[in-house]
């Protein structure tokens, strides 16, 4: 059998040896809209990767024009009966559970699911073409990805009703000026740009990078009292698993590190 003939998947993994893994949403000639199987598949993507001790980032991006242009509605029936309660097969319910930092790396549409996609992410960079848009209103789709709920608190609950109860999109300068987005680049630069705040990552300490996302997305959903306790309780615990060996260990890096010439 020629391999080189057969079809690319339309949800494609890819790892670099420096320990990101790149998730692509790869239907561009449909702008990159979600079948049941590719949400499925995309869903099984998140659960390989995190269960992938050599990843330590993933990255999140479609192929072509768009990032996601939304559910294929010519299957909308079999899509939101289908999967809406199920988490296994839910890709953002295994993102809001995945343990590693996800980056969003969104170039051209994000339309409904394809926004919530987005949403999902820790941190997103976007390119100049990038519009964000939420047309559940728009078609009479209800919202079971978290756009209803996450969008306020990102950009503001007056915002936030603008955009969805009007379907108006919000354009690249828009989404970094409300803080929506981390950055905004070049298309040609979207995923270098995404790449080096991979790498940054990469470059700090693993189990703190966890245990960090951990408490602040976990936090985030506190209000501010509990968010503060919930932070010395995570302290604690951390402080008090630790030996004697590795706080040793964790002096003298950092003494070596302040012996470096700082790059900041």
């Amino acid at each position: 059998m020629d391999r080189s003939s057969a079809p690319e998947p339309l949800i494609k993994i890819d790892c670099s040896p420096r320990g990101i893994g790149f998730i692509t949403i790869n239907r561009p000639k449909s702008l990159n809209s979600l079948t049941r199987a590719m949400i499925v598949n995309l869903a099984q993507a998140f659960k390989q990767l995190e269960a992938d001790d050599s990843v330590r980032v993933i990255v999140l991006t479609g192929s072509g024009r768009a990032f996601c242009s939304g559910v294929d509605l010519t299957a909308a029936e079999e899509v939101f009966k289908g999967d809406v309660a199920d988490r296994e097969t839910d890709p953002v319910c295994q993102m809001e559970g995945c343990r590693k930092p996800i980056i969003g790396a969104i170039g051209g549409f994000a339309v409904t699911a394809g926004f919530e996609l987005a949403l999902a992410c820790d941190i997103l960079v976007a390119s100049k073409d990038t519009k964000f848009i939420d047309t559940h209103a728009r078609f009479g789709i209800f919202p079971s990805w978290g756009l209803s709920q996450k969008l306020s608190r990102v950009i503001g609950p007056n915002r936030a009703r603008e955009v969805s109860l009007s379907c108006m999109p919000i354009t690249a300068e828009m989404a970094e000026k409300w803080g929506l987005v981390n950055h905004v680049v070049e298309k040609s630069e979207l995923l270098k740009k995404a790449q080096q705040v991979a790498e940054a990552i990469i470059n700090n300490n693993p189990g703190m990078v966890l245990r960090y996302k951990s408490v602040l997305n976990d936090g985030f959903k506190l209000d501010l009292t509990q968010a503060l306790q919930l932070e010395k309780e995570r302290a604690h615990k951390f402080y008090h698993g630790m030996s004697r060996e590795e706080f040793e260990s964790m002096q003298k890096f950092i003494t070596s590190r302040s012996a470096r010439p700082s790059r900041l």
